[in-house]
């Protein structure tokens, strides 16, 4: 093999990012944002706006597959519509999520992972507008399961981007001016870049 030949070699190694061990008691943190898309026919009267915000999450690997996740977020913010009509209602939510998850490369530069888990939505600050202003709308808080299907790929050793995918089962029931509505099951998907670090 040619000196110059070696040098090539040499410099295409040095290009691809190193993979650090993914081991029992690291921590994976992740910062970025997601856009929230509930299902289109959540409801026969209402229907949920899509809405993006900041998420934050950290995962704990008990293994070197296997990983307990939570998740985190600012507040979301939905426009609420009649159907076929405009704008009645806004509201504020909170998704806490706690994962189960598993790393099907942890020592790869690319890093597919699958999780299951639970999440509780906390709705809060309904506002009503239009049609419904003056008017008392409630959104009962939700519990429910949750699945994503994400991947880190590495910069460096350290340092990472993941996009990932996620589905809630988040169902709440709604009353207006202490009248029940029925149950508005919103059942979003979840779509998501973020910057993440190991440690």
């Amino acid at each position: 093999m040619s000196i110059r030949s070696a040098v090539l070699i040499s410099l295409a190694v040095a290009a691809v990012p190193a993979a650090q061990a993914q081991d029992a008691g690291e921590w994976i943190w992740r910062t970025g944002v997601h856009t929230v898309q509930p299902k289109s026919d959540n409801h026969a009267v209402v229907n949920v706006d899509s809405a993006a915000m900041l998420t934050f999450s950290g995962t704990y690997m008990f293994a070197p597959n296997w990983g307990a996740e939570v998740l985190a977020a600012l507040p979301f913010s939905h426009d609420i519509n009649l159907n076929g009509g405009g704008k009645v209602a806004e509201t504020k939510h909170l998704p806490p999520t706690v994962s189960l998850q598993y790393h099907f490369n942890p020592n790869g530069s690319v890093r597919p992972y699958v999780g299951v888990g639970l999440n509780y939505t906390l709705f809060f600050n309904e506002d009503t507008t239009g049609a419904l202003r003056g008017s008392k709308l409630e959104l009962e808080s939700s519990f429910g399961p949750a699945a994503q299907l994400g991947l880190d790929v590495a910069l460096n050793s350290d340092w990472f981007v993941n996009a990932d995918v996620r589905w809630f089962d988040i169902d709440t029931k709604a009353k207006l001016n202490g009248a029940k509505l029925g149950t508005v099951e919103i059942d979003p998907y979840a779509f998501g870049v973020s910057i993440g670090r190991r440690f």
